[in-house]
């Protein structure tokens, strides 16, 4: 694990886009809100994802966070505690 506070941001970000080829794709940490708790005290960090993804057209909510906790099942546990996630497909978003 790189030790660089933004090292895992960019991990999580990087995967998402490997597998999703996202239109958009923010990932925020909010560790520093959840400090003291007993998954912040064991390093897993708390994390909110924005992703707008061709590959979620027609999924329900469920089936698109699997996809997502599949993607990234080798951080889970160890270098994510929470992860609060709004998957998207294109079609849902609204244009002005």
């Amino acid at each position: 694990m790189n030790n660089r506070p933004d090292a895992r941001l960019d991990t999580i970000r990087n995967n998402l886009i490997a597998t999703f080829a996202p239109q958009e794709c923010i990932v925020e940490d909010e560790s520093a809100m959840h400090a003291g708790h007993a998954g912040a005290a064991s390093g897993g960090g708390h994390y909110k994802i924005r992703i707008v993804s061709i590959v979620f057209e027609g999924q329900n909510r469920l089936n698109r966070h699997r996809l997502v906790y599949d993607c990234l099942a080798d951080m889970m546990q160890t270098e994510i505690h929470a992860l609060a996630i709004n998957a998207l497909a294109p079609s849902e978003i609204k244009t002005s």
